[in-house]
């Protein structure tokens, strides 16, 4: 098994390298307007947010910065597949201009922004995160009426395009099985909030890249990944940023393209990057341990568990999980410095299972990987 990926350093706003109805899955974090560490980059490309600073004109800032967003929002609905999910993280923004505190709404706005493009919004997940701040009040302290609840999370929306994704050929079906989470797996990540999510550590270099330093944590993007694709799927994040998608893509065996504005962003990507075999294997043994602990307490607290995991030998809650399969990484291969190989190993305890016949008069469009039988096109 193989995957690919690209780096395109370009404006997500004009994903030219992307043919229509191409991607599978989009996980993606955008800038927010109105956190102040973004203005300079909405500021370029608007020469009006400016200006509507300097007049206080909160509220035209606000839909300017929206308006690029809306953009890539354009580029997006094009690109994706009939059924395709769209997860976007997002969070609002408090902040003090002509001297009036407020509250800034990104989440709506966006949500708007997709149902006028005609996605249907699925559950949102609320990320709850984790603030180490002393004081976590805002405004007046103890004194009312003039405090402020303290924000401390963000949104991850989920939107749909279209029907329910059908699968048709055996090869679309067994991959949809080995694409299978852990029951105990599936109770936390559907979810509606998101708890203890650690936040990935981030070596940046001087200059922009450094000032850039919001990634969101790598388990963020590889839950949403494994929650809603499957092996073999292409996956797009029109924000990139430090990369953390794309490795996640990687570490769950899908394929990855990334846009980034930032040129300096390009070296921080490729050292994330090169980390990707121990962190494809901390993943794996982390999500093995995980279910190997569950399981034992389950069978403490209950009658045997009837199901067995075929590749792990490790019981199982349902028949669905019969299959479940990690791919481990095996080699990284760079193509240049804006394309890389993924190569997996299946495993010495694992059981193959049959090939499954290619699917015939499918081919992927420009602009995606291309699988015909083992071989692998780069896009």
């Amino acid at each position: 098994m193989e995957t690919l990926h690209q780096l395109i350093i370009a404006d997500g706003a004009q994903m030219s390298a992307i043919e229509d109805r191409c991607i599978d899955l989009v996980v993606t974090s955008p800038p927010y307007p109105m956190i102040e560490m973004w203005d300079d980059l909405f500021c370029r490309a608007d020469a009006q947010i400016g200006p509507a600073f300097e007049r206080s004109d909160t509220d035209q800032a606000f839909e300017r910065m929206h308006g690029q967003l809306d953009k890539v929002w354009l580029e997006v609905r094009r690109v994706v597949k009939p059924g395709a999910i769209v997860c976007i993280n997002i969070g609002d923004a408090t902040r003090t201009v002509g001297g009036r505190f407020r509250l800034f709404a990104n989440h709506a706005r966006v949500i708007s922004a997709f149902m006028a493009l005609g996605f249907d919004q699925l559950p949102t997940i609320i990320w709850r995160k984790t603030t180490n701040a002393p004081n976590k009040f805002m405004g007046s302290g103890m004194l009312p009426p003039c405090a402020y609840v303290t924000l401390e999370h963000e949104y991850v929306l989920i939107f749909r395009l279209g029907a329910n994704r059908s699968f048709e050929t055996e090869e679309q079906k067994q991959s949809r099985r080995e694409s299978a989470y852990f029951w105990e797996e599936r109770n936390i990540w559907f979810s509606d909030v998101w708890l203890n999510l650690i936040g990935t550590s981030q070596r940046l270099h001087d200059g922009a890249a450094r000032d850039r330093s919001a990634a969101y944590p790598f388990e963020l993007p590889y839950r949403l990944i494994n929650m809603f694709s499957i092996k073999g799927d292409t996956v797009l994040d029109p924000f990139l940023g430090t990369g953390t998608t794309m490795l996640a893509a990687m570490c769950a065996g899908r394929h990855c393209l990334g846009y980034e504005i930032e040129p300096e962003m390009q070296s921080v990507i490729l050292e994330k990057v090169a980390g990707l075999p121990e962190i494809a294997e901390e993943t794996i043994e982390r999500r093995l341990k995980a279910h190997a602990d569950f399981a034992k307490e389950r069978g403490r607290q209950e009658n045997e568990i009837k199901n067995h995991n075929l590749f792990y030998e490790v019981p199982v809650i349902t028949r669905q999980e019969a299959v479940l399969r990690l791919e481990r990484v095996r080699q990284l291969q760079f193509i240049g410095n804006d394309r890389f190989r993924v190569i997996y190993e299946r495993g010495a305890d694992a059981v193959e299972t049959p090939a499954a016949p290619p699917a015939q008069g499918h081919d992927r469009p420009r602009g995606c990987p291309v699988s015909k039988g083992r071989q692998l096109k780069l896009f």
